[in-house]
């Protein structure tokens, strides 16, 4: 699979933290590859099937095991001597206590099963290919969440600039309106009325900062951080024209996700592993054909000959073919084979649905960046007329030519556009960059 996204974050979090002001999104996206718990799970996952493949390679070689055994018998009640079996040799003694050992090599190779065991070397390397998969699914899946915190994050730091602002000119203008009172060109509940716009644009601004820390927590949350880990996020630096990017045609961008993302990849595998569990099944109604040998070796202290002696003499070398047939198992292999063709029509139908799942998924993003790319360009119109209206407004309310009623109107007016612009802007910057991120080209804000 292309892992060079991976490679490519990883490079971008080893920049050295004093060249970086703040956390990027690259910077995130490279700490949750190297940091996040489940991603970390997926890759021990990995390493377990690594180690299923590695045996069930080992398997298909014969296995060789050497054995050794002591005993000592005591008959404290004996008196006369009695005849003992030893080594297939019948002696007699009269001692109550006797001792013996034996010693074997012993060598078993499964010469023929149905191929079931090289058919398991092969499922073993598909598991395998699976868990890799499953960690990089993991890892997008994590980045994609971080992304869009993050520029979640951006759009309420931003919201906070503009409600500074608005607060900023609502102050001036309840100064304008106490000179106004003193010079009696305006009443007390006027004066009143840009008290209360003064403590909603106050309000305005605590409220943008609180959203701003929530959305910062969540993200602090998803990257796994400490506590007490200094985080802040990097200035912004995505443009207008980012935003407005052009958006590639849903054909283009279906083509490319089908091919990068490793769901399909995944799905894929799962049939192919489907198709050995088949073929493994089928083994089972095949005769199994095995080959054991040995070497043994023994002694016993009831013998009369020496030790050496008895070693030399009761050295044995031994081999055997076995041979099973199955003939009834119970309905076994019949229920192993039907589940394997029915885990086969099931991973088809999992392929199916990833694809028609990641087909959804582009639609409705495509459809949403180009959705918050009009909403952006007619929300720049909205500002731009809001904007020269309420400063029009505010030219003649300080002449006293318009009303406070008239004044908190283009405020809200004005506010709701530029509410409207930045949330249309981070959404289509968003949706720009998902596209993207789905047909394998990163991320970059």
């Amino acid at each position: 699979m292309k892992l060079f996204l991976l490679t490519a974050l990883l490079a971008a979090s080893a920049t050295p933290l004093t060249a970086q002001e703040g956390w990027t999104l690259e910077r995130c996206l490279g700490h949750a590859a190297e940091r996040n718990i489940s991603v970390r799970r997926s890759r021990v996952a990995e390493q377990t099937a690594e180690e299923t493949r590695r045996q069930s390679r080992a398997a298909l070689f014969p296995t060789l095991s050497l054995s050794m055994s002591q005993s000592l018998q005591w008959r404290p009640l004996q008196e006369t001597s009695s005849n003992i079996v030893a080594n297939g040799l019948a002696t007699s003694s009269a001692n109550k206590a006797t001792e013996s050992g034996s010693y074997g090599v012993n060598a078993q190779w499964t010469v023929f099963d149905g191929l079931a065991n090289v058919r398991q070397v092969d499922a073993a390397e598909v598991a395998e290919r699976e868990a890799a998969l499953q960690t990089e699914q993991t890892l997008l899946g994590v980045q994609e969440q971080i992304a869009t915190l993050y520029v979640q994050a951006l759009y309420s730091r931003e919201a906070i600039g503009v409600a500074e602002q608005l607060a900023k000119t609502a102050r001036e203008q309840l100064a304008r309106g106490r000179e106004m009172v003193e010079q009696g060109q305006m009443s007390r509940a006027d004066l009143t009325q840009l008290e209360a716009q003064l403590a909603s644009a106050d309000y305005d601004v605590v409220n943008a900062r609180t959203q701003s820390e929530q959305y910062v927590l969540q993200l602090r949350t998803l990257l796994e951080l400490e506590a007490g880990t200094p985080f802040a996020l990097a200035p912004a630096t995505a443009t207008d024209e980012a935003a407005l990017a052009p958006l590639p045609t849903l054909d283009n961008v279906l083509a490319a996700t089908l091919a990068f993302r490793p769901e399909m990849a995944k799905a894929e595998a799962a049939i192919e592993a489907a198709a050995l569990q088949e073929k493994i099944a089928k083994g089972g109604f095949w005769p199994t054909l095995s080959l054991q040998a040995g070497i043994g070796d023994s002694h016993h202290s009831a013998s009369h000959n020496a030790v050496g002696e008895q070693m030399k003499e009761n050295l044995s070398m031994s081999v055997g073919l076995n041979v099973s047939v199955p003939l009834v198992d119970a309905r076994r292999n019949r229920t192993a084979l039907n589940r394997a063709r029915l885990q086969k029509t099931t991973a088809a139908l999992d392929l199916d649905d990833a694809r028609l799942q990641l087909a959804a998924t582009v639609e409705q993003q495509l459809l949403q960046a180009r959705t918050a790319q009009q909403r952006m360009l007619a929300a720049q119109s909205k500002v731009r007329a809001q904007g020269e209206s309420y400063a029009l407004l505010d030219e003649q309310f300080r002449a006293g030519l318009k009303s406070v009623y008239d004044l908190m109107q283009g405020r809200d007016a004005l506010l709701q556009a530029q509410q409207d612009l930045l949330q249309s802007k981070h959404t289509a910057l968003l949706g720009v960059q998902l596209l993207n991120f789905y047909q394998g080209k990163g991320i970059n804000l």
